[in-house]
Protein backbone atom coordinates (compact mmCIF):
# COMPACT_ATOMS: atom_id res chain seq x y z
CA UNK A 1 0.00 0.00 0.00
CA UNK A 2 1.34 3.46 -0.91
CA UNK A 3 1.63 6.11 1.78
CA UNK A 4 -1.65 7.93 2.28
CA UNK A 5 -3.61 5.26 0.41
CA UNK A 6 -6.67 4.02 2.26
CA UNK A 7 -7.30 0.30 1.75
CA UNK A 8 -10.73 -0.77 0.49
CA UNK A 9 -10.41 -4.05 2.40
CA UNK A 10 -9.21 -4.32 5.95
CA UNK A 11 -9.74 -6.19 9.20
CA UNK A 12 -9.86 -5.39 12.88
CA UNK A 13 -10.90 -6.58 16.28
CA UNK A 14 -10.75 -6.32 20.03
CA UNK A 15 -7.76 -6.71 22.34
CA UNK A 16 -8.33 -10.41 23.08
CA UNK A 17 -9.43 -11.40 19.55
CA UNK A 18 -12.89 -12.62 20.57
CA UNK A 19 -14.51 -10.04 18.26
CA UNK A 20 -13.19 -9.72 14.71
CA UNK A 21 -14.54 -7.91 11.68
CA UNK A 22 -13.83 -7.21 8.01
CA UNK A 23 -14.42 -4.07 5.97
CA UNK A 24 -14.95 -4.44 2.22
CA UNK A 25 -15.29 -0.82 1.21
CA UNK A 26 -13.79 2.61 1.77
CA UNK A 27 -13.44 4.03 5.25
CA UNK A 28 -14.22 7.61 6.21
CA UNK A 29 -11.34 9.71 7.54
CA UNK A 30 -11.03 9.66 11.32
CA UNK A 31 -13.14 12.04 13.39
CA UNK A 32 -12.27 12.66 17.05
CA UNK A 33 -15.36 12.82 19.26
CA UNK A 34 -15.10 14.62 22.58
CA UNK A 35 -18.67 14.06 23.84
CA UNK A 36 -19.11 12.86 27.40
CA UNK A 37 -20.45 9.46 26.29
CA UNK A 38 -17.40 8.77 24.11
CA UNK A 39 -15.07 9.95 26.86
CA UNK A 40 -16.76 7.64 29.37
CA UNK A 41 -16.78 4.60 27.12
CA UNK A 42 -13.16 5.02 26.01
CA UNK A 43 -11.48 6.69 28.96
CA UNK A 44 -10.56 9.70 26.79
CA UNK A 45 -11.91 10.99 23.49
CA UNK A 46 -12.80 8.60 20.66
CA UNK A 47 -11.02 8.48 17.31
CA UNK A 48 -13.41 6.81 14.88
CA UNK A 49 -13.83 6.02 11.22
CA UNK A 50 -16.96 4.72 9.51
CA UNK A 51 -18.04 2.40 6.71
CA UNK A 52 -21.32 1.76 4.96
CA UNK A 53 -23.13 -1.04 6.76
CA UNK A 54 -23.25 -3.26 3.66
CA UNK A 55 -19.42 -3.19 3.52
CA UNK A 56 -19.05 -4.35 7.14
CA UNK A 57 -18.95 -8.01 8.25
CA UNK A 58 -18.50 -9.50 11.70
CA UNK A 59 -16.33 -12.60 11.37
CA UNK A 60 -16.26 -13.50 15.07
CA UNK A 61 -18.92 -12.01 17.31
CA UNK A 62 -19.37 -14.53 20.11
CA UNK A 63 -18.28 -12.00 22.77
CA UNK A 64 -19.79 -8.90 21.11
CA UNK A 65 -22.13 -7.04 23.43
CA UNK A 66 -24.29 -4.03 22.66
CA UNK A 67 -25.27 -1.17 24.94
CA UNK A 68 -28.07 1.21 23.94
CA UNK A 69 -26.36 4.47 24.93
CA UNK A 70 -29.08 6.80 23.58
CA UNK A 71 -32.16 6.88 21.38
CA UNK A 72 -29.82 7.62 18.47
CA UNK A 73 -27.31 4.77 18.77
CA UNK A 74 -25.91 1.69 20.41
CA UNK A 75 -22.29 0.91 21.26
CA UNK A 76 -20.56 -2.40 20.66
CA UNK A 77 -17.85 -3.75 22.92
CA UNK A 78 -16.16 -7.05 23.74
CA UNK A 79 -17.75 -8.82 26.70
CA UNK A 80 -14.47 -10.56 27.43
CA UNK A 81 -11.76 -7.86 27.31
CA UNK A 82 -14.00 -4.76 27.35
CA UNK A 83 -12.64 -3.17 24.17
CA UNK A 84 -14.84 -0.40 22.79
CA UNK A 85 -15.36 -1.29 19.12
CA UNK A 86 -18.39 0.28 17.44
CA UNK A 87 -21.00 3.00 17.50
CA UNK A 88 -24.03 2.17 15.37
CA UNK A 89 -26.75 4.73 14.68
CA UNK A 90 -30.32 3.44 14.85
CA UNK A 91 -30.76 4.57 11.23
CA UNK A 92 -28.54 1.64 10.26
CA UNK A 93 -26.79 3.33 7.34
CA UNK A 94 -23.25 2.92 8.67
CA UNK A 95 -21.02 1.32 11.25
CA UNK A 96 -18.73 3.68 13.11
CA UNK A 97 -15.53 1.86 14.02
CA UNK A 98 -13.07 2.86 16.73
CA UNK A 99 -9.95 3.54 14.67
CA UNK A 100 -7.62 1.89 17.17
CA UNK A 101 -9.31 -1.48 16.59
CA UNK A 102 -8.29 -1.60 12.91
CA UNK A 103 -5.36 -3.78 11.91
CA UNK A 104 -2.43 -1.77 10.54
CA UNK A 105 -1.70 -0.22 8.18
CA UNK A 106 -4.89 1.82 7.94
CA UNK A 107 -3.81 4.65 5.65
CA UNK A 108 -6.30 6.86 7.53
CA UNK A 109 -5.79 10.43 8.67
CA UNK A 110 -7.69 12.46 11.26
CA UNK A 111 -9.95 15.07 9.65
CA UNK A 112 -11.88 16.86 12.43
CA UNK A 113 -12.99 17.16 16.05
CA UNK A 114 -16.66 17.03 17.11
CA UNK A 115 -18.46 18.00 20.31
CA UNK A 116 -15.51 20.19 21.22
CA UNK A 117 -17.54 22.10 23.80
CA UNK A 118 -17.94 18.85 25.74
CA UNK A 119 -14.21 18.05 25.77
CA UNK A 120 -12.62 17.09 29.07
CA UNK A 121 -11.06 19.87 31.13
CA UNK A 122 -7.80 17.94 31.50
CA UNK A 123 -6.58 18.28 27.88
CA UNK A 124 -6.30 20.80 25.06
CA UNK A 125 -7.15 20.24 21.42
CA UNK A 126 -3.92 21.63 19.99
CA UNK A 127 -4.04 21.00 16.25
CA UNK A 128 -5.43 22.99 13.33
CA UNK A 129 -8.12 20.50 12.29
CA UNK A 130 -11.71 21.73 11.87
CA UNK A 131 -13.73 21.81 15.10
CA UNK A 132 -17.48 21.38 15.45
CA UNK A 133 -19.70 22.05 18.46
CA UNK A 134 -21.97 19.11 17.57
CA UNK A 135 -21.63 15.88 15.57
CA UNK A 136 -22.49 17.39 12.17
CA UNK A 137 -19.04 17.40 10.64
CA UNK A 138 -20.03 16.68 7.02
CA UNK A 139 -17.17 14.25 6.46
CA UNK A 140 -18.62 11.48 4.33
CA UNK A 141 -17.68 7.89 3.65
CA UNK A 142 -16.00 7.94 0.21
CA UNK A 143 -17.68 6.28 -2.72
CA UNK A 144 -16.08 3.05 -3.65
Amino acid sequence: MREGEIPSWTTGGCLCGAVRYEVHGPLRPVVNCHCSQCRRTSGHFVAATAVRLEAFTLTNSEELRWYRSSEAARRGFCGNCGSSLFWEPTSGEKMVIMAGTLDSPTGLRTAAHVFVGDAGDYYEIDDDLPRFTDGDHGIEIPDG
